[in-house]
């Protein structure tokens, strides 16, 4: 092979290579120079803090189990690709033609929904609505028709039928082109899982290294059914429960537990330190923040009835109270204020006006640990969870945007990481367990259908990732456990029996005994 000195060439020199020789310099110094921004960190990250060299070391560990993923990608169905894309089709047809319809009589001429520029005509020309202005790609105020203003504009009588439509139609033309996405030449499904993708430690996700596939992580449900288990194999899917509000709890109980302060009532902070994590643990977060919130409701006297009964109730129309409850606590965790919590649930603004305080009088150090959070990032712009894992924060540090990235950091960052020490521990310890995809606190892998009923129970021991707080107590988010042929969820109606996706996935309960499908039926053949 031909040796070059890659310190004397030039643009002229390079034109006058092959193809393959100016790729097997690209691919040298690619190699090279690597190595060399190897040697200077390494001698960088010997200095670095004990919990800085477990974060990098286990972040080379998880690599092995992500690359897998990234090769292996999932198997698609391509009747129930074909139909799912032609039943949207057909709602997206409508929609238009609707849209269209209704704009032609109020306005006199018909306007695309997918035009931005129409868009915007319609709400601040014809509607005569002050407009939404945001900073554009050149950096100039200007009014602007995204998700944000759209959603803002639901508040307005006479914009929200119209911005409903615009939203509607944006969201199915968004899974048309996700399910006309390339897939590879064995008609899989692939993604590359980016490891350090974020500034919490989750994963990202994007098209594969050949350039086909998408981002797998961001899936709406209702498109998932294609998505299949290889023959012979079962889906098994393992998601952490109400993973970031326990987190919140254990921070909370980590920060409080041993201090001394009294709140103005007179009672001792750190005898609630445990509040809001017992709350967590108790089986249902958003039934206990419900009955705090809405005290004045006739509660059943048994806890497990709360449930039932507040999802039975509305405070608002298509809003159930316990619905209410786990949108506006896990927002407001996030220091959310009610306006734009208001804009992003669609619930209210008098409805959250009216949550907040009693939700702050129930859980007291929730706004003691934001603020705290806030000291932490005023003093030394820097946060460790109780993983280890070290973040600075380089954004103005009296700046509320940066105080709410700092406060969601360490719930989040928590959550990525107790799923991805937990697949990691699978990887090494059940080579029958293929994974497929990690989905920010959930991991969908596959084991063969014969040997189930012994490796579900296995997998979920291995995919504990128990840790200990202060003061000897113990913490760790619970498993939920699925099973079935397609990555959709199984539905059955309780009052007519009917069952929507037959092969879907369904709660674990020591076995499946769905036999694998004959794939030469669809896996959506039973669908309506």
């Amino acid at each position: 092979m031909r040796r070059f000195d890659t310190s004397t060439l030039d643009k002229q020199t390079m034109f006058r290579l092959t193809p393959d020789e100016v790729s097997n310099i690209y691919n040298g110094l690619d190699c090279c120079v690597t190595w060399e921004v190897y040697d200077k960190l390494a001698v960088q990250m010997e200095e670095e803090e004990e919990c800085v060299q477990r974060t990098y070391a286990f972040a080379l560990e998880k690599s092995a189990p992500f690359f897998e993923m990234n090769l292996r990608g999932i198997l698609i169905d391509q009747v129930a690709l074909r139909k799912t894309e032609a039943e949207l089709q057909g709602i997206l047809d409508g929609l238009k033609d609707r849209f269209s319809y209704m704009t032609k009589e109020i306005f006199g001429r018909p306007l695309s929904a997918t035009s931005h520029v129409q868009v915007k005509q319609l709400f601040y020309d014809h509607l005569g609505i002050n407009a939404i202005k945001k900073r554009n790609s050149k950096g100039v105020y200007a009014p602007s028709s995204d998700e944000d203003a759209l959603n803002r504009l639901m508040f307005n009588f006479w914009a929200e039928p119209f911005a409903r439509y615009v939203l509607a139609i944006r969201e199915i033309s968004k899974k048309l082109s996700f399910l006309r996405t390339n897939l590879s030449a064995d008609g899989r499904f692939r993604t590359t899982l980016n490891i350090a993708g974020t500034n919490t430690g989750r994963s990202s996700s994007s098209d594969s290294a050949f350039g086909d596939g998408s981002n797998l992580q961001n899936v709406d449900t209702t498109l998932r059914y294609p998505f299949i288990a290889d023959p012979g194999m079962i889906l098994v899917n393992v998601d952490l429960e109400q993973a970031d509000a326990r987190n919140v709890g254990a921070i909370i109980y980590n920060m409080f537990c041993d201090s001394d302060e009294q709140l103005p009532d007179g009672r001792w902070v750190r005898d609630l330190a445990a509040d809001y994590l017992d709350a967590c643990e108790s089986g249902d977060t958003h039934s206990k923040v419900a009955n705090l919130s809405w005290p004045e409701l006739d509660w059943p006297a048994d806890f497990k009835d709360w449930k039932e009964f507040c999802d039975s109730l509305e405070v608002y129309p298509g809003v159930s109270y316990r619905q209410a409850a786990k949108k506006l606590g896990h927002a407001t965790n996030y220091m959310g204020k009610p306006k734009s919590i208001a804009e992003r649930t669609h619930i209210a603004l008098a409805v959250v006006e009216a949550f907040q305080p009693r939700y702050f009088r129930g859980f007291p150090l929730i706004p003691m640990w934001q603020q705290e959070t806030i000291r932490q990032i005023r003093q030394v712009g820097t946060l460790i969870t109780p993983y280890g894992r070290r973040r600075n924060f380089y954004g103005r540090p009296d700046d509320p945007e940066t105080w709410r990235a700092a406060i969601a950091y360490s719930p989040q960052s928590m959550t990525g990481e107790q799923i991805d020490r937990g697949i990691t521990q699978l990887w090494k310890g059940m080579p029958e367990a293929q994974l497929l995809i990690q989905v920010h606190d959930s991991i969908l892998f596959q084991v063969p259908y014969s040997k189930h009923q012994e490796l579900v129970p296995r997998a979920l021991e291995l995919l504990r990732f128990p840790i200990d707080l202060k003061n000897g107590r113990k913490f760790e988010v619970p498993l939920e456990a699925k099973t079935g042929y397609n990555w959709g969820n199984r539905v059955e109606d309780r009052k007519t029996g009917k069952v929507d996706n037959e092969w879907g996935l369904q709660k674990w309960k020591g076995m499946d005994s769905r036999q694998p499908p004959n794939r030469k039926r669809s896996v959506r053949e039973l669908i309506g």
